[in-house]
């Protein structure tokens, strides 16, 4: 059976297309049975990425030139580019209005990443010559990973369908597949640039898998350039072209999406990760055979070795048992060439390799940090073991080896061949099931809108603030509270003030800043530090205060 290099695959894709987003929903349910008012995982992350997503919406219909000062933090600059932006996912932010429509947005697009990721996974899978056996089976390891079942609060770590699909484009532009190798007469320069324009989509999602996925795609063009050196193809005018407007867009695209966080380097030299960050999420070698609390197979059958492990949420990487074993068996039954099968388990070595971070031979010495230290961009990301998204990648590859080879006519029989590949595909989607949480989130205690900015939200902490952030959707309106992937010592120093909230200090503060509003939240308060600002007297502080059934809202003249 032919791959994507096939004249008219549409109707398979479509088909394929469909089946993913009816598979996302039954894999991620329940996050489509309340979606106006529950949230995967937890209240904190999510929050903070369904505000994400409202505000680059938000600020690219009314304000795009602020797009990066967003409304939170205030008033620091910049503070989008503390964390991943999910810029790529504005268009969804164009719709709706409020925490409410933010939060639906959220689970949508929570879906929708596990429904890109199946549909690319099995694109790439057909281009490189898989089977349809294969590529469903591998569409599904990939985007059901146990390990990204420790992300469901993480949807830049979850959407990584751009990546795959970006290389099957790229592959499938270029006339190239693991079974045909380079075929000019196939060179399509639409699927080239299509490929390079998802790449740089991809990207704008965030760097935190962003900028691995860029240096694998330079890493493609050197082999590429080096092999054209020692054979001399001639190659077609056309894939020259495609590949220099594709890849100038995609190189365009990363320099501005980098800009605004270069210059939150220069005024907050503290957001560079240093060493220490990485022995603390590094993950040891028995973390890639541990599953995350989420697994709803496997969660429960590996809870003792996760307690052995520092950060769960970062080191229980497990790609899959059966993925495992799938291209374990890869290795020796293969419709790809030997040669091929060596190069992906020689990547699969290297991606556990690096992805253990601090934890392998010399601290990392020879592996990870050689990358942190003379890469550009490294140096932001505190979480090595997130690079076991390419080992899930190369595993995939080479167990659809394995199973288009079992789905080939010979030597099995049609009918065990077919009963073979639906149990290979029963044994992921098991793997792949969830037990993931899905809290309520609390609604605002007051109208956002309604607000004289900016404003303060009492109680402040880096877990309270996600939430608020994501209240301040309505209206959009500065508040002081924001937390991220980066909080600057500033907003520490401002909480630590605030405990004494209102006196003569905390006022004054305040004034200095702008602030014209703090609301405290009565429910949440209490137990709290902050819970004295509710009785403290305010004679002489030129504030007022008013009263509802769920907040105290104070007025700074």
């Amino acid at each position: 059976m032919r791959g994507l290099e096939t004249r008219r695959p549409y109707p398979e894709v479509g088909v394929w297309a469909l089946v993913s987003v009816l598979l996302a929903a039954a894999m991620t349910w329940p996050t489509l049975r309340h979606p106006r008012a529950t949230i995967p995982q937890d209240i904190y992350d999510p929050s903070l990425q369904a505000w994400q997503v409202s505000w680059v919406g938000h600020a690219l219909l009314h304000d795009p030139r602020n797009l990066w000062q967003a409304n939170v933090s205030y008033p620091q600059h910049n503070s989008l580019a503390f964390s991943d932006s999910l810029l790529g996912y504005a268009p969804a932010g164009f719709l709706g209005d409020g925490p409410v429509d933010a939060l639906l947005r959220y689970n949508l697009l929570f879906v929708f990443a596990y429904a890109f990721a199946c549909f690319g996974a099995y694109c790439l899978i057909r281009q490189l010559g898989g089977s349809v056996g294969a590529a469903a089976v591998a569409g599904v390891a990939f985007a059901y990973a146990p390990w990204r079942l420790a992300h469901g609060g993480h949807l830049n770590v979850l959407s990584t369908g751009g990546i795959v699909l970006a290389l099957a484009l790229l592959a499938r532009g270029h006339g190239w597949s693991l079974t045909g190798g380079y075929r000019p007469d196939r060179v399509r320069a639409r699927w080239i640039v299509a490929g390079w324009a998802v790449a740089a989509w991809q990207i704008t999602l965030g760097f935190g898998v962003g900028i691995p996925f860029g240096y694998v795609l330079a890493g493609v063009c050197l082999v590429s350039a080096l092999v054209w050196l020692g054979r001399r193809p001639r190659l077609p005018r056309r894939l020259l072209v495609a590949d220099l407007t594709g890849g100038l867009f995609f190189g365009g695209v990363v320099y501005l999406m980098s800009r605004p966080y270069f210059a939150v380097l220069e005024e907050h030299p503290d957001a560079v990760r240093s060493v220490a960050w990485l022995e603390l999420f590094s993950p040891p070698l028995r973390g890639f055979f541990t599953a995350p609390a989420e697994s709803w197979l496997m969660g429960d059958r590996t809870e003792a070795a996760r307690q052995l492990l520092t950060a769960p949420a970062e080191m229980a990487v497990l790609p899959g048992f059966v993925l495992v074993a799938l291209a374990l068996a890869g290795l020796f039954v293969s419709r790809w060439s030997v040669r091929a099968r060596l190069f992906l388990a020689l990547g699969v070595v290297v991606s556990v390799w690096l992805a253990m971070g601090t934890e392998t031979v010399g601290g990392g010495r020879y592996g990870y940090l050689l990358l942190f230290d003379h890469l550009p961009g490294f140096d932001s990301s505190r979480t090595p073991g997130r690079l076991v998204l390419w080992t899930t990648v190369l595993l995939c590859i080479l167990a659809a080896g394995a199973v288009s080879r079992v789905s080939s006519p010979l030597p099995v029989p049609g009918l065990i061949a077919r009963v073979a590949v639906v149990a290979m595909l029963v044994a992921v989607v098991a793997e792949g099931r969830n037990q993931t949480e899905h809290p309520e989130v609390p609604t605002s205690p007051v109208a956002f809108s309604s607000l004289t900015g900016p404003t303060l939200v009492l109680p402040t902490g880096e877990l309270e603030d996600l939430r608020v952030m994501l209240w301040s959707t309505d209206g959009f309106g500065s508040v002081v509270n924001g937390s991220s992937g980066y909080n600057p010592p500033q907003q520490g120093e401002l909480r630590e003030r605030m405990k004494a909230f209102p006196d003569a200090g905390s006022v004054g503060t305040l004034r200095e800043l702008g602030v014209r509003t703090v609301v405290v939240t009565m429910a949440d308060v209490v137990g709290t530090e902050y819970e004295q600002s509710l009785v403290r007297d305010l004679s002489g502080l030129g504030v007022t205060r008013t009263d509802t059934a769920t907040a105290a809202i104070f007025t700074i003249s």
